[in-house]
């Protein structure tokens, strides 16, 4: 294989071997959780790149014995080779053998290459050829000097110099020097790190698993930038847990891991999905998919609300996002369907109704984006159903009747929003004018002289307060909760109550718990979301009546 180019292949779970092309000025990252496999496929690629391939593990040692330069060049020879014969074994994915030899020839390489320089300008001084001395200084910066720039822009206020001895110090903001073995692990991390890069040769594949590790986001996203800069001669793969660090350099391609499958002691195949930096993918898409499982469902809401936590245990094999509100929703799900490179992920959104007219929903569920069938999520909380489940669970701790739990906080919520009455009907009623308003755009505008819309606002408000009665009279507390901002009101806390919880939010807590450890109450919950459910099943599962 040709100088910058290099062999990256894997077996995938489909008995397909996934080929991808990597060159100099590459850039890969590795994305997965822990237990996927990643550095597994790091390792399976070093031995595929034997003498091409540079490798920085998770588990290097970030600490110096001393700062002095304890390798001569043949020490330091004989170690790289006993470095590559152990990187080459299986077990080096967990185990490193070479801990101190490893940064011992990082301070090696780092000094080499300053004398290696003053070497060859001393040289061209000596043959009176300053024009070729000044050329090569002025094309090959001091390597440390290199190495102090770049942590500068990573946000680490440190300077590395080499005093008398050729022992390596280190000074802070213009203090006192002190030895480097003095520096915390994070400064030592970045230091092997970009030491190890700058001193490579040329058509050099570079293999960093999890270079998070002691590092703060702050430092080593602008550090790995800077060397990819540094180092168009070679190659990066980059294997991390942080979603971050492959939005960072958005020129970088992504393989996301999503797990493998072993044979024994060995993993024998890779499940993973490759986005190339040549897809015409929106950042925040891009963001959103990463790290994800490959099934998607965008909520409303954001990461603390009551959505996140139900809907992620109703559907425990999906990622369940939140974006905050319907119309960030309806983008990022059309986003995703919309773009073919993303065949691999499926995406479905869950919004809220809002009064939205049904052909307008039948649309957006045509984009898998689906409406919940009730005012907001609290109805799955709160549902009489569930309510008696709760009722159970208490009842079975404090002895007490289940039944006349469930009848006692029923009865508290119906006298509980009683006099919210006037104030939920108009709540209700100003959601149903600002759908039914339809602003005109300016071509409409263009084209008329004359506007204005009739609402009969008075025969709305009286519809809804004769709803709200009937409800009130068949004591029909789950229309009542599916239809009206009911969580501006105490019927919450009343109904927590009267089931034995200190606050609502105890009380929403076991739910959620009830809905963990019970699988029939869990299925009957989710198939409470209808449509949605039989889509991402992919099987008819059966309905009930939430809401009116």
């Amino acid at each position: 294989m040709p100088d910058g180019s290099y062999s990256f292949s894997y077996p995938g779970v489909d008995n397909q071997t996934q080929n991808i092309p990597l060159n100099n000025g590459d850039i890969l990252f590795v994305l997965g959780a822990n237990g996927t496999g990643k550095s597994g496929l790091i390792h399976k690629i070093y031995t595929q790149n034997a003498g091409k391939a540079k490798r920085i593990s998770a588990h290097r040692q970030t600490w110096f014995n001393s700062n002095a330069l304890d390798f001569t060049p043949a020490t330091r020879m004989q170690a790289a080779q006993n470095i590559n014969s152990r990187d080459s074994q299986i077990q080096s994915r967990w185990k490193d053998e070479n801990g101190v030899q490893k940064s011992q020839i990082v301070i090696f390489d780092l000094i080499n290459a300053e004398n290696v320089r003053a070497r060859e300008i001393a040289k061209a001084i000596d043959q009176n050829n300053t024009a070729r001395a000044e050329e090569y200084a002025k094309a090959n910066h001091p390597p440390i000097e290199v190495l102090n720039h770049l942590l500068q822009l990573s946000n680490l206020p440190i300077k590395i110099f080499v005093e008398k001895n050729e022992k390596v110090f280190a000074r802070k903001n213009n203090g006192n020097p002190y030895s480097i073995a003095e520096l915390s692990d994070g400064e030592r991390n970045a230091i092997l790190i970009a030491s190890d890069v700058l001193t490579a040769e040329e058509n050099t594949l570079f293999l960093i698993d999890e270079p998070e590790r002691h590092l703060h986001r702050s430092i080593i996203s602008p550090l790995l930038s800077s060397l990819f800069q540094k180092r168009p001669d070679c190659a990066f793969i980059i294997a991390t847990h942080d979603v971050g660090l492959p939005m960072d350099n958005p020129e970088s391609n992504v393989l996301v891991v999503r797990g493998c499958e072993w044979n024994g002691s060995q993993i024998s195949a890779w499940d993973a999905d490759l986005i190339s930096a040549d897809h015409d993918i929106d950042y925040h898409v891009k963001k959103d998919i990463l790290g994800s499982r490959r099934t998607l469902l965008f909520i409303e809401g954001n990461q603390n609300s009551l959505d996140q936590h139900i809907y992620q245990i109703l559907f425990p094999d999906i990622s369940v996002i939140p974006q905050g509100n319907c119309t960030a929703v309806e983008r990022v799900v059309n986003g995703i369907t919309s773009t073919e490179t993303l065949h691999w992920v499926k995406a479905f959104g869950l919004i809220d109704a809002d009064d939205r007219q049904q052909d307008e929903l039948d649309k957006l569920k045509e984009n898998n984006i689906f409406s919940l069938p009730c005012y907001s999520v609290e109805s799955l909380y709160y549902g009489t159903d569930m309510i008696y489940q709760i009722a159970l669970k208490q009842a079975s701790v404090t002895g007490e009747d289940a039944g006349i739990l469930k009848n006692t906080a029923l009865q508290e919520a119906m006298t509980a929003i009683e006099p919210h009455k006037e104030r939920l009907c108009s709540r209700l009623c100003e959601r149903k004018v600002r759908t039914e308003i339809k602003f005109p755009d300016w071509e409409y505008i263009k084209n008329r002289d004359d506007f204005g819309f009739d609402l009969d606002l008075k025969s709305i408000r009286e519809t809804e307060i004769q709803k709200f009665d009937s409800y009130m009279e068949a004591q029909d507390i789950n229309s009542i909760i599916g239809r009206y901002p009911v969580r501006e009101t105490p019927i919450l806390n009343k109904i927590a109550g009267a089931l034995g919880f200190q606050n609502r939010g105890k009380y929403e807590s076991s739910v959620r718990q009830l809905l963990i450890d019970n699988e029939e109450v869990r299925i009957k919950t989710r198939n409470l979301l209808g449509d949605l459910v039989t889509v991402i099943k992919g099987e008819q599962e059966p309905t009930e009546r939430l809401c009116a």
